[in-house]
């Protein structure tokens, strides 16, 4: 008999749409917990807009239809509510409110309940009800100033929306730190999410790589806090690419000695910031050397040096890459190829499956709630 999930028991009520709050409670049911989607009549948006999105968060819930405009359907929720451990929204500052599902409304049936807020800029301060996607976000947080080439103008680089999901990371952090306080205290507590806040605190390395120079009397640039030396995305002969993090001296020197790199045996480039001072002539000399051999040989030989490198892996690779096939991140379910929870635990046997049709489990969910009452 396999274990039982860690978050088995748990019920979710799940009012978001779109990423930040249907990626948190993804995880959350990939941990064992009931997850129930409650939707607009009409569905999440990304049904439509993002199915390949809509997939990936909402694999293993059960899906509701409610219009909680509509007073028999607000009565169901509420019902719902009563015997819920956590709800998270994703609505503008205000909205739960005029429909009569707040915070407050809730903890008066459930004192116990996890209330979770998600919003762009949270649900106080000047910014609180502009409209927002991750790359606004990303901007008032500091991340875009920092972001591109170390001399150029501020850019918008990830490839993933690092804002929306850092705020599904802060979102199940405090949710399973508040069900945990519930346990000593019996009551449940609310939660304000901002998703700019949980970026902010994503910079938080930077910025103090900015304000210790800043009480030394530098002007710290963009360029002081991204510059490295002998770090970065080569070209090699046969046009793939590969990354080289030899930032520490003794892993810079296994990089001269793999590549024969010439003219920086001076022994006071052992220091970090006289490296950093010569990053462009690294990676002059660095670049041409790379691009003379195919990927195999340097991966053969930084290997064996104990050079930090590793593969630009287009999303169609990363099935076959041998390292991320034999930690099985990436799996097959049914026809679709899923990315696994990322951490070995009991009870997470497989990846959650199936991904709810619109009001699936309207009987089951709704049902049960008739019961209870």
């Amino acid at each position: 008999m396999s274990d039982a999930a860690p978050l088995s028991g748990l019920c979710v009520l799940d009012l978001t749409e779109l990423l930040p709050g249907p990626y948190a409670t993804q995880q959350l049911a990939e941990m064992g917990a009931e997850v129930i989607k409650v939707e607009r009549p009409a569905g999440d948006a990304a049904r439509v807009m993002f199915p390949g999105l809509f997939s990936a968060v909402n694999r293993g819930k059960k899906s509701v239809t409610l219009n909680l405009k509509d007073d028999t359907d607000r009565a169901a929720f509420l019902k719902l509510a009563e015997r819920a451990d956590v709800v998270i929204e994703g609505y503008r500052p205000g909205v739960t409110t005029r429909l009569g599902i707040d915070y407050d409304t809730l903890r008066a049936l459930n004192p116990g309940l996890v209330y979770c807020s998600v919003s762009g800029y949270g649900q106080t301060g000047p910014a609180r009800d502009w409209p927002g996607h991750d790359l606004n976000y990303a901007a008032m947080a500091g991340a875009v100033a920092i972001s591109g080439a170390p001399n150029g103008p501020p850019e918008y680089t990830t490839g993933v929306p690092i804002g929306d999901l850092s705020a599904a990371m802060y979102a199940i952090i405090t949710i399973l730190a508040a069900l945990r306080g519930r346990d000593t205290t019996g009551q449940g507590q609310y939660l304000d999410v901002s998703i700019t806040d949980a970026l902010a605190s994503w910079v938080a390395p930077r910025h103090g790589v900015w304000d210790a120079g800043r009480r030394a009397g530098k002007d710290v640039t963009k360029a002081d806090i991204l510059r490295r030396a002998a770090y970065g995305i080569f070209e090699t002969d046969d046009a793939k690419f590969i990354t080289i993090g030899a930032i520490e001296t003794h892993f810079f020197r296994r990089l001269i000695r793999a590549t024969g790199m010439t003219g920086f045996d001076d022994p006071a480039l052992d220091d970090f910031a006289a490296r950093t001072a010569l990053s462009d002539d690294i990676r002059a000399a660095l670049t041409p050397l790379i691009a003379a051999k195919p990927f195999a040989h340097w991966a053969e030989v930084f290997e064996a040096e104990d050079v930090p490198f590793a593969p630009v892996n287009a999303l169609d690779d990363l099935a076959l890459d041998p390292h991320l096939k034999a930690r099985e991140v990436v799996r097959e379910v049914g026809n679709a190829q899923v990315i696994a929870f990322p951490v070995p635990m009991a009870g997470i046997d497989h990846p959650a499956e199936e991904v709810p049709t619109l009001g699936q489990h309207q009987a089951e969910i709704l049902g049960k709630s008739d019961e209870a009452t």
